[in-house]
């Protein structure tokens, strides 16, 4: 149902599992857990998998914190997109990536759920692309000394609102991993 012609593809999205982005981040281990389910579940169906890696000022390319988590391991032939903004797209190689790839729909997981995951989430509804985000495929750290909800409650909102979010052609949902179909134009 996507608004991008001839793009009847999905692809899987892994958004910035990286050492210091997930650090501390509630439920870590079982967010990893069910990413990689997802991967694996991607690569046995020949679905696209597509890894984001952010660098900035903080979080220096090269080093131990911007490293990929070591449960995850991207194949050679996988891409991997740089950024430097929150919104995958921005400035970046994605939307070349997944043109290649006839991909007119993203099921995104990844850190953090209110920054990067909800920038890009956006990015694409706002490009056409069809989203589906995965409820207990992402998570954020602890920003509450900063005035920002507890990271459970950002989470959950995160998948509130997103499950409603609608636009003419395109379609958004939230699921949990036990529920991701890759299939194109299957209901979630």
């Amino acid at each position: 149902m996507t608004t991008l012609p001839d793009r009847p593809h999905t692809a899987l999205l892994v958004i910035d599992v990286q050492n210091d982005v997930v650090a501390g981040a509630p439920d870590r281990d079982g967010v990893i857990a069910n990413i990689d389910t997802l991967v694996g579940k991607a690569r046995a169906e020949g679905v696209p998998v597509v890894w984001v890696q952010h660098s900035d000022d903080e979080l220096e390319r090269g080093t131990e914190p911007w490293q990929y988590v070591p449960e995850l391991v991207r194949r050679e032939a996988e891409p991997l997109v740089h950024k430097s903004y929150r919104d995958s797209f921005e400035g970046t190689t994605l939307e070349a990536v997944l043109a290649e790839r006839g991909v007119g729909r993203l099921v995104v997981t990844g850190a953090q759920s209110d920054m990067c995951v909800r920038s890009t989430l956006h990015g694409a509804f706002v490009r056409g692309y069809d989203v589906t985000l995965v409820g207990d495929a992402h998570t954020t750290q602890d920003l509450t000394e900063h005035g920002a909800p507890p990271p459970e409650q950002v989470i959950a909102h995160t998948n509130l609102y997103w499950h409603g979010q609608n636009a003419p052609g395109r379609r958004a949902a939230t699921v949990t991993t036990d529920r991701v179909s890759f299939a194109t134009g299957e209901a979630d």
